[in-house]
């Protein structure tokens, strides 16, 4: 397939990179510094900044599906409104595009109690919040669509860290996917290789996923 991602250069987006690339797919990399990405077979590389008002739909056009791993910034001041701009241009261009869309969401909107969501948790670190409160909005946002988007709202596990691709996961849908330690962790590596599963064979169609060990 022919795939757009957003986020390349990012923790999540250079790992959906490799496992793109890897299986096959040509990816055309929608990315504000282009300089940050090494030119590869299989990779076409655009300067798009998606909160600078480009014209997202007409870079979508020829792909089979565009992949969002976008992110604005953990060091914004604006990160909140920002993050939800972004994503808003996003999802509209795909809208506009007729392509299919697949978000990397945070695992802020999980359950982790009847009512409860983790990012509501007073557990939850200071640092992530308003990004993981503007994911949760973005998952909002999308159920709440009306036309015809094709989307996917990928939620890692709680814990997202470097690691080993051991395809070993396992799939969930609205609470954290736990092991047998009772711990929710995945590496970027196996987040990407079930983002690219669900690219090539759909079972979330407008619906959100996570996973976990």
């Amino acid at each position: 397939m022919n795939i757009a991602l957003i986020g390349a250069t990012g923790f999540v987006g250079s790992a959906l990179l490799e496992e793109l690339l890897n299986r096959g797919h040509t990816v055309r990399a929608l990315q504000r510094d282009t300089a940050k990405l090494t030119a590869r077979n299989g990779l076409e590389a655009r300067a798009v900044d998606v909160l600078a008002g480009d014209n997202l739909a007409a870079e979508l056009k020829g792909v089979d599906a565009v992949v969002s791993a976008f992110n604005a910034g953990w060091a914004n001041p604006n990160l909140h409104d920002d993050f939800l701009r972004g994503s808003d241009a996003i999802a509209d261009a795909a809208r506009k595009a007729g392509v299919r869309l697949i978000v990397v969401g945070g695992a802020g909107s999980l359950f982790i109690a009847p009512g409860q969501q983790l990012v509501d948790s007073p557990a939850f670190p200071a640092e992530w919040k308003q990004g993981a409160l503007a994911a949760r909005e973005v998952l909002t946002r999308l159920r709440a669509d009306t036309t015809a988007l094709d989307w996917t709202f990928v939620s890692p596990a709680m814990h997202l860290a470097p690691g080993a691709r051991t395809a070993q996961f396992r799939l969930g849908g609205e609470e954290p996917v736990f092991d047998a330690k009772g711990e929710s962790h995945i590496s970027a590596a196996d987040l990407a290789m079930a983002i690219v599963n669900e690219l090539e064979t759909p079972q979330h169609r407008r619906w959100r996923f996570t996973l976990g060990y």
